[in-house]
């Protein structure tokens, strides 16, 4: 498989079968099924990225990390379950939850330039897998605007700026979950500043960027992914005729110097 895109949303995709496999088996502990799921797909994925791109580097949130990757100009970067506790929980209607991904990209020189999210239980368990080579319509926006937060810990900055934009909080699990909802047009504004990791957010932005959306820190500044430090502080992914007045609101909440 030589394209890189191609070869990412497959990666995707099949990690996302496996692990919906593993659930299925109705074999672990929800606390075991979210250990066995990180575990399985990240052998699955790092055995493959080594075998089709041997030279390249690889960034995993479920493997040793090591500087072999500092030199290289591309670097895979991937998260095997984004969202591994609901991966393995049920919804309150006792059903599987379906908000969390699966992530495969590349970063270019830095820059998160393919991605592929996979949303394994999207479409009705059919699955869905999003990627940076295929960009959609992002449908328009609705006159209330919808920013989502995590379900368990949303984000003071998020909450504030929701307030001022008269936007309403939409609460949902994983990253790429939360992104993938902006690229499909199921919510507006993602805005989060309660710390990441690189694997968390390289595949979304490629998507998102891909599809013409703003992606950026929350002070505006790029992202910039392969660093020695993989902490991410902060993310805001939005339509770009939104961006300008969310930075502008969290600036005012974190001015400088404050």
């Amino acid at each position: 498989m030589t394209n890189d895109a191609d070869l990412a949303a497959h990666l995707a995709q099949v990690a996302g079968r496996l692990l919906i496999g593993v659930r299925d088996a109705g074999l672990f502990t929800a606390k075991a099924l979210g250990k066995a799921g990180d575990a399985t797909a990240n052998q699955f994925l790092c055995h493959a990225i080594a075998e089709q791109r041997p030279d390249d580097g690889l960034l995993s949130e479920e493997a040793k990390d090591t500087e072999e990757r500092l030199g290289k100009s591309r670097v895979w970067i991937i998260d095997p379950v984004d969202g591994t506790r609901e991966y393995s929980e049920k919804n309150e209607q006792g059903l599987a939850r379906t908000d969390w991904a699966v992530h495969v990209a590349m970063a270019v020189d830095g820059v998160a330039s393919i991605g592929a999210v996979a949303l394994p239980g999207a479409d009705d368990g059919k699955g869905l897998v999003l990627r940076s080579d295929r960009p959609g319509t992002v449908p328009p926006a609705p006159a209330t605007l919808r920013m989502v937060v995590s379900r368990t810990r949303p984000a003071r900055e998020a909450v504030a700026v929701a307030e001022k934009l008269g936007a309403v909080l939409v609460p949902m699990g994983s990253a790429g979950a939360k992104a993938m909802a902006i690229v499909l047009g199921d919510a507006d504004i993602y805005l989060h500043s309660g710390g990441q990791y690189e694997w968390d957010s390289c595949a979304p932005v490629a998507v998102a960027l891909a599809h013409g959306l703003h992606a950026s820190r929350i002070d505006g500044s790029p992202l910039i992914y392969n660093q020695p430090n993989v902490y991410m502080p902060d993310l805001l992914i939005c339509r770009k005729e939104h961006a300008q007045r969310v930075l502008a609101e969290v600036a005012a909440l974190c001015p400088a110097g404050g």
